[in-house]
């Protein structure tokens, strides 16, 4: 049993560190000279990275949606972690990761609605260039969060 929770915290932890990289690194959308994330646009000029704003053809309302739901996932997922640690302590068995499991669904609905958003809204009628890393993490974190959303339900009806 233990090893089941050791490899449950590997998983959160993976989540996190998968949504705080797609949040913050830019590269969610590229090409040869520019990268772009949801926060800023880094321009190739003269071999050095320049930042630069986002540009005004963005429409604000989806590119904030994408940003706060971006940082909302990360800030569930975190706050899932350290629930799941204090649940093994303090809940009777069969309550434990009732909380753990709707942080978690939190988190992949919120980064679900941010990859959605993006991949629906920005860049459809781009010819150059291709979705980055960072929204390719996105899309894996929005598989790892559900997976262990759906562990942690799982979890709550057996007796660990």
């Amino acid at each position: 049993m233990l090893v089941l929770l050791a490899a449950i915290f590997v998983l959160h932890l993976t989540c996190i560190a998968l949504l705080l990289a797609a949040t913050i690194h830019n590269a969610w959308w590229v090409t040869g000279t520019v990268s772009t994330d949801i926060w800023a646009r880094w321009t190739l000029i003269n071999g050095q990275w320049n930042y630069t704003e986002l540009p005004d053809f963005y429409p604000k309302e989806y590119l904030q949606a994408v940003q706060a739901s971006s940082v909302l996932a990360c800030i569930f997922c975190i706050l899932g972690l350290f629930v799941f640690v204090a649940q093994l302590y303090t809940l009777p068995k069969g309550k434990r990761f009732l909380f753990s499991g709707v942080f978690q669904l939190l988190a992949w609905l919120c980064i679900m609605i941010a990859a959605s958003i993006y991949t629906d809204i920005f860049h459809k009628d781009e010819r150059f260039g291709s979705y980055g890393a960072s929204f390719i993490l996105a899309w894996i974190s929005v598989c790892l969060t559900f997976i262990s959303c759906v562990t942690y339900f799982v979890l709550r009806k057996k007796t660990v």
